[in-house]
């Protein structure tokens, strides 16, 4: 880690005062110390709030951390509200790196021979750019064919810059949890590391181009329902790890209300479609799109009437398995029916919080929390809200972070946001009601039961033939074991016979000795 950068950190968190969030008389004595001996470095923002001090502090440390303070948005189960709002507001743009750099990276990916046979046009101004990579637009020239696509190529160096830097957040982590008064509520070592497996993973093209490939697949069955969403194509024979080509789309960004409205699309049709999106992700697929920020949606307007959510940037994608499904699921159906003990209960057997939670305790905490929430219009109640009041009255009871859900929670509200920013009306809970009872109902009816021998069945009819082999070979093991403990038993019962025989010659033999020893005295 460059001692440069260490210090750059360090001088803008004391710039913006970050060192006044901890305690003076928590702060030991070496700690005090060495504050002091970087006299210079004051606070320049004493008029600005603090949450307000900890974004723009972000904002100056580049990328990496603004990313950081993006996914830290998200946790509002860990941080105060004004911090988390302050987070939310933080913009990824970053200027482009030189476009000559890039293409030379590209050629060493995918050779220069095999780019000059099968692209032109190539466009060393960059379309777009963000923290970790940036793109370039191109033509691709196979099987006779030219398709307009982008190449998505990694800035160089970034994965030691990330590195680098994620080692300092490290640092601030173990600071904040030993001196910070809720440090260990906040947990932000375990925050620090969630951050950076996720940012790793998205440093892996070869691994982003795999979940495009999924997301396209499970959206792309044939089914009428499945045009609510568009990936585009990724073209995976020219895809490596640092290099991604895929097919380039021409959508209308979905922050872009004016020009939504302007053209007529149907917004209420399009908020509903997103919630659409993200329910059939989670509940159909068990793979979900984690990073669907304003950034990575656009919206297809050809057909007005008929809008189509388009899914960029599948770096950071979310998996949940049957039981998370059903346990979910489940307390969402609670919850709309404001059943705050199946919520409880819930909880305890899906092991989220221990096993041992008074449940009658538990099932009052929700309630407080929730029944204010739901004085009001259900128009007005966000979804996303009520799953982080949730997760913050579960933390109280021990409940241990579950990173699926965190990504889930995360997802949730910014499909939540979108489709509010797209349609303020939007009633997210009519919307997504009659889903998840359908799914509830799919999955424990009489029908799911039909449905999984029917998957079964293969397996079953491979087995069957070998049933009877396994019937005799598990009577004849059975005969055996217990032959051999019907002599274990045996071999048993004459050990102990020996060992009382021994313990009364030995108590016989001493009571003479002692009688013995008594008559010659």
């Amino acid at each position: 880690m460059s001692s440069f950068r260490l210090y750059r950190i360090i001088k803008t968190f004391l710039q913006f005062g970050l060192d006044e969030l901890i305690p003076s008389h928590m702060l030991p004595w070496y700690a005090k110390l060495i504050r002091f001996t970087l006299f210079w470095l004051r606070n320049k923002h004493q008029d600005k709030p603090s949450a307000l001090r900890l974004r723009l502090a972000i904002e100056s440390l580049g990328p990496v951390f603004v990313k950081f303070g993006q996914m830290l948005s998200t946790r509002r189960d860990l941080l105060p509200e004004d911090f988390a709002n302050e987070l939310a507001l933080l913009q990824d743009q970053v200027p482009a790196f030189d476009g000559e750099l890039a293409k030379a990276i590209i050629l060493k990916a995918i050779g220069e021979e095999t780019f000059n046979q099968h692209f032109s046009d190539f466009d060393i101004q960059p379309l777009a750019s963000a923290s970790i990579a940036q793109v370039h637009t191109a033509t691709l020239l196979q099987d006779g064919q030219s398709f307009e696509v982008v190449l998505k190529v990694l800035r160089p160096n970034i994965t030691e810059t990330i590195l680098a830097d994620v080692k300092v957040m490290s640092l601030f982590a173990g600071v904040v949890a030993k001196f910070l008064p809720d440090g260990k509520r906040l947990r932000p070592k375990e925050v620090v590391n969630e951050y950076r497996k996720t940012i790793i993973d998205e440093l892996d093209l070869n691994r982003e181009a795999a979940n495009a490939t999924l997301l396209k697949h499970n959206f792309s069955q044939g089914n009428a329902s499945d045009s609510v969403l568009y990936v585009p194509k990724v073209y995976s024979d020219f895809s490596h790890e640092n290099v991604m080509v895929m097919e380039r789309i021409y959508g209308i960004g979905v922050g872009e209300i004016a020009t939504l409205q302007g053209l007529g699309v149907d917004m209420k049709l399009l908020a509903e479609r997103g919630v659409e999106v993200f329910f059939t992700q989670v509940f159909r697929d068990s793979f979900f799109h984690a990073d669907m920020h304003p950034g990575n949606v656009f919206v297809d307007a050809t057909h007005p009437a008929d809008p189509t959510w388009i899914a960029i940037d599948c770096g950071i994608c979310g998996t949940l398995n049957r039981e998370d499904k059903r346990y979910l699921a489940e307390n969402f159906v609670a919850f709309f029916n404001r059943d705050y003990r199946k919520v409880a209960e819930l909880h305890v057997d899906s092991g989220w919080v221990p096993s041992e939670t008074s449940v009658d305790e538990f099932e009052f905490a929700i309630r407080t929390v929730c029944e204010p929430i739901f004085n009001k219009p259900l128009s007005e109640i966000s979804f996303g809200q009520v799953l982080v009041s949730l997760f913050n009255t579960a933390r109280r009871f021990n409940m241990e972070v579950q990173p699926q859900l965190v990504l889930l929670q995360k997802t949730l509200l910014y499909i939540e946001g979108l489709g509010r920013q797209l349609y303020p009306q939007l009633d997210l809970w009519q919307t997504a009601k009659p889903f998840l009872e359908n799914w509830v109902k799919q999955q424990m009816g009489v029908k799911a039961v039909f449905k999984k021998i029917k998957e079964n069945l293969p397996f079953w009819n491979e087995k069957l033939p070998e049933m009877p082999d396994l019937l005799y070979d598990y009577l004849k093991t059975t005969q055996v074991t217990r032959q051999k403990q019907m002599h274990l038993f045996t071999e048993l019962k004459a050990q102990q016979h020996k060992n009382h025989k021994i313990i009364i010659g030995t108590l016989l033999f001493s009571t003479l000795c002692i009688c013995a020893a008594i008559i010659f005295h």
